[in-house]
């Protein structure tokens, strides 16, 4: 089910919105959500909603548990013991036709004849994110940063959230247990308004920019083979800011179903094509899985304590594994070691370079990161080593018809990414004027148009 979908916007909302509301204790209304959460996790394949239950159950078993004893060996086997089913979970749907492909691949390689057999394993929605979700719980819990919670049904609501269930932002409990264990006391108008604006914004970024950049961008990279060095940057910066509309609008669009529940969701992206270095681009671009990569992979690494070399080391990790995070895929690896020399070369340059114009930095930045999704967006290393040739050399072929409207769309999309206040920019200190909801009706009403004229394109992130 599609946010941007009418079976969600026309049934499935309304009357999960009705019923929440009617519905008084804060139990009944953690159970309400965690019904939903099912119903529309169920709505792709209902079989892996018995997935997301026994990680839920897992993880909500091992938290009880820490509240039952305070001896550190039993603490930190009931941490371990639930990360490991977490990630095994994860490793087998994922990752385990990758690694057998790749075995066989090096062992072809060495001439030797492997010859494992690969599995076609259909990847369950959301996995990743839920994952991260039920690890970031239990290492809290190990820390002492939550207490974990006796109700099955809050933990339950927390994991299946409908709002942040299949493609994020990765919020940890610890940012949402205050709103949880008071949502029987929530106030339907407080965050109607401004949950309704902050949806129609989503909207906006996702259907009327994202979409209509995607409509160029699909069959012009699928055609990577033909373009010439023009093309092959156009539809590249196509890509680039149909990426970031698209992810942006999906947690703008969470964060207003959010509040319309008396949900406090955080924010996801603060105009990350705004960023001075590769450093700051990465507090700005998805927050909330870089903020999980920092606290709970790179700091537990040893962060920046100790040799300069350490932390170089402790980012090129961090990094390569968020990369394999986003993808069973050799080209997420290499985009995530890309992205760790870029930090790394940030760290070790960056006194050298203060001088430079902020202005200057940003493009640098920004063409650094165009760079970077070549990998993201290329189904293979060979397609990322085509595209990047034709950018970086004068390469014949063609531009495709509707160049110049695509183009147009790409200029469009650079001015609202760098210059227009993004979606919490937007909605500080919002207050509900007419001419605000207005304006978020119309917006609404034409992403509507434009959803009856063709049909509700799924969200990139999904995939991942």
């Amino acid at each position: 089910m599609l946010f941007n979908s009418f079976v969600f916007l026309f049934l499935f909302l309304p009357i999960t919105y009705a019923v929440f509301w009617c519905l008084k204790s804060a139990s009944q209304r953690h159970i309400w959500l965690t019904i939903t959460g099912y119903v529309f996790y169920g709505y792709w394949d209902p079989r892996f909603c018995l997935l997301m239950a026994f990680t839920t159950l897992v993880s909500y078993t091992a938290g009880r548990a820490l509240l039952a004893t305070q001896d550190r060996s039993k603490r930190k086997l009931l941490m371990v013991a639930p990360i490991t089913v977490d990630l095994l979970v994860l490793a087998f749907f994922k990752y385990a036709g990758f690694f057998t492909r790749s075995l066989n691949d090096f062992a072809d390689i060495l001439g030797w004849q492997a010859d494992l057999p690969v599995l076609d394993i259909i990847l369950p929605i959301g996995i990743s994110f839920y994952t991260f979700h039920t690890i970031s719980y239990i290492v809290d819990a190990y820390r002492g940063v939550i207490k974990p919670t006796k109700s099955f049904w809050e933990f339950s609501a927390y994991v299946s959230l409908f709002s942040q269930l299949v493609a994020g932002p990765i919020v940890r409990f610890r940012e949402i247990e205050g709103d949880l264990e008071n949502v029987g006391h929530a106030h339907r108008q407080r965050g109607l308004a401004i949950g309704l604006s902050f949806l129609a914004f989503g909207m906006f970024e996702k259907v009327l920019v994202a979409d209509s950049l995607a409509y160029f961008v699909d069959p012009w990279l699928g055609a990577y083979q033909n373009l010439s060095t023009l093309a092959a940057w156009i539809a590249m910066l196509g890509y680039t800011f149909q990426l970031y509309f698209d992810f942006s609008g999906y947690s703008s669009m969470a964060v207003g179903l959010g509040l319309m529940f008396g949900l406090r969701i955080p924010q996801n992206f603060n105009s990350p094509y705004r960023s001075a270095n590769p450093s700051e681009f990465w507090r700005r671009w998805h927050i909330s899985l870089s903020t999980v990569m920092r606290d709970y992979l790179y700091i537990s690494l040893g962060g920046n304590r100790g040799p300069k070399w350490f932390m170089y080391r402790n980012l090129m990790i961090t990094m390569l594994l968020g990369g394999l995070w986003h993808g069973a895929n050799w080209t997420f690896v290499v985009w995530g070691a890309y992205h760790g020399v870029l930090l790394v070369g940030y760290h070790y340059l960056s006194e050298r370079f203060k001088f430079v114009p902020t202005g200057v930095a940003q493009l640098l930045t920004f063409v650094l990161v165009v760079i970077g999704w070549v990998f993201f967006r290329a189904t293979d290393m060979s397609m990322a080593a085509e595209l990047l040739t034709k950018m970086f050399t004068l390469e014949p072929g063609i531009i495709p018809d509707g160049a110049g409207k695509f183009a147009a769309l790409v200029i469009v999309g650079g001015i609202l990414a760098r210059w227009s206040p993004n979606a919490f920019e937007y909605h500080n200190g919002f207050k509900p004027t007419f001419s605000k909801m207005a304006a978020a009706a119309i917006v609404f009403g034409v992403a509507l148009a434009l959803i009856a004229g063709s049909r509700a394109s799924p969200f990139l992130y999904f995939q991942f």
